[in-house]
């Protein structure tokens, strides 16, 4: 397993860095669970970590508008993300998925093709409205995704593993193996769980409010990462 660490900003780039993380996760809390943040902090991190860990960055909880993601997308691996992350929260069928990731992939692939897409569904899509998790799999291999991930979209301290069991998440997993996917997983993470993820074993496991102290609008602490980083992988 590799440990992607989401920073808001330059500093807490450092401290994850400075931590252990393999990969830089740049979003904006503020603006969601994945929120998008603006190009020039993502450039900022790519600067900083270049030639060291990758970057990915986060484009957003996003409405079913394949033009107006196509252009996020765009924008965040031209600002030299390698991994672009699309939040297909306004999603609600696979054939709308399909569409939408067609269109990232297309705009990210363009630019350079050594850049990876990833789709993220949320574990807690029936109280959003949005499409299962376990439907995106397919979708996005159709598409020429990369990667697929599981997050939780209302942060209100309930984690992934409320709403999807054991079960339901290794099936998640295998789908996207069987698919030639990478998979992560994501949302609220808590110490408690690390265990369970290492049985598991995700390709990437991906942190904010642990490596905070709780709080995923503090700052990260360097010692956390560290700390997650000796738990989970070892």
């Amino acid at each position: 397993m590799r440990l992607l660490v989401s920073p808001m900003n330059i500093e807490e780039a450092r401290a994850a860095l400075a931590g252990g993380a393999d990969i830089l996760d740049v979003k904006n809390p503020r603006e969601g669970s994945l929120g998008a943040n603006f190009p020039w902090a993502i450039r900022a991190v790519a600067d900083l970590a270049r030639g060291r860990v990758p970057v990915s960055a986060t484009i957003g909880d996003l409405e079913f508008k394949p033009g107006t993601a196509s252009l996020a997308a765009l924008g965040a691996a031209a600002s030299g993300a390698e991994y672009i992350k699309a939040g297909l929260l306004g999603v609600k069928t696979p054939l709308q998925a399909e569409e939408m990731l067609e269109g990232i992939v297309r705009a990210v692939k363009d630019l350079d093709p050594q850049k990876k897409v990833v789709a993220s569904g949320y574990s807690d899509y029936a109280r959003v409205g949005s499409i299962s998790p376990l439907l995106l799999p397919a979708a996005a291999a159709k598409a020429g995704a990369d990667l697929v991930m599981v997050d939780t979209a209302i942060k209100d301290g309930k984690p992934t593993f409320d709403f999807m069991g054991e079960q339901d998440l290794l099936n998640f997993i295998n789908l996207g193996h069987d698919y030639g996917l990478e998979v992560a997983l994501a949302g609220s993470i808590d110490f408690r769980h690390l265990e369970l993820l290492r049985r598991l074993q995700p390709d990437i496991i991906g942190v904010r409010g642990i490596v905070c102290g709780g709080d995923r609008k503090s700052a990260i602490r360097a010692e956390l990462v560290e700390k997650v980083r000796s738990l989970a992988l070892g």
